[in-house]
């Protein structure tokens, strides 16, 4: 049973939500979402690794159900990453294994850098220290520029005509339950569940994704970490994955067939690829 979690963001100015599984008593998994998600895209891994992890599930500020922000520069990696040590703080919680995908992986990169006698585990994502500019493109088209769904279904048809080319084999179930995870109803209409300013953080004058990260790569140290790959992504390429691996010395990777940017870590293979790198 999930529990819901309010707190302060790191800079004081916002409350900002979690979901809570599992044992109190569990070694904590920290799950980050993508630049337009939130905490839903995390359901189906929260309750599988539930019964033996206490798993922390936040939406960014922006997202779901936390408070958007009315100062957009305020949207970039470094507030998000604070965000998450205040989290971290406010449970107790010492040292974490983080999941993080898209966006969230980038964090993750982020925090086994800064503090890494915090960060136990890393997962990627399908991300990495060096993001293929088609990809960024294609998020950039998108992002932030969604209007509202007249109905359900139609929102269900805008979530397949973006991400199609990530998960082919989806049929209208999948896209039905694609967008009831990434839209919401409010005041009579089915709207994106995130602040259109995220996408600010795109444009590039910003510092919000920086043109290369392996220098961060290299700067997590020994932290062990497991990186997933979709074979059909165009934001983590074959090339960033096999350096990735060879250039960390406690890494191991997976890439998952039929499957793009990103991976819905629903996927039978993923998901043991998670739970034998989860227990070491």
């Amino acid at each position: 049973m999930s529990k819901p979690l309010t707190y302060q963001s790191a800079d004081g100015v916002l409350e900002l939500y979690a979901q809570v599984s599992g044992s109190e008593n569990g070694h904590p998994v920290l799950c980050l979402h993508g630049l337009t998600r939130n905490h839903r895209d995390f359901g189906y891994l929260a309750a599988h690794l539930s019964p033996d992890y206490r798993v922390i599930v936040p939406d960014q500020r922006g997202r779901g159900q936390s408070a958007w922000d009315n100062e957009p520069a305020r949207y970039t990696l470094g507030v998000y990453v604070a965000d998450m040590f205040a989290l971290l703080d406010h449970l107790g919680i010492e040292k974490v294994t983080v999941i993080g995908t898209s966006m969230g992986g980038l964090m993750g990169m982020i925090m086994a850098s800064l503090a890494p006698q915090r960060i136990e585990r890393l997962v990627l994502n399908d991300v990495g220290p060096e993001i293929a500019p088609e990809g960024l493109a294609r998020i950039a088209g998108y992002a932030g520029k969604g209007g509202p769904a007249e109905t359900w279904d139609a929102a269900a048809k805008a979530s397949e005509t973006i991400n199609a080319v990530a998960f082919p084999d989806y049929g209208p179930d999948d896209w039905a339950a694609f967008a009831q995870r990434t839209y919401k109803a409010k005041d009579g209409r089915i709207v994106p569940d995130y602040d259109p300013a995220i996408a600010l953080g795109l444009k590039p004058q910003s510092n919000a994704v920086a043109p290369d990260l392996w220098p961060l790569w290299a700067g997590i140290g020994h932290t062990p970490v497991l990186v997933i790959r979709g074979a059909l992504s165009d934001l983590l390429s074959a090339a960033t994955f096999d350096r990735m691996l060879a250039e960390h010395p406690d890494s191991q990777g997976v890439t998952i067939a039929n499957r793009g940017h990103a991976p819905m870590l629903d996927e039978p293979e993923v998901v043991a690829a998670i739970d034998r790198f989860l227990k070491g």
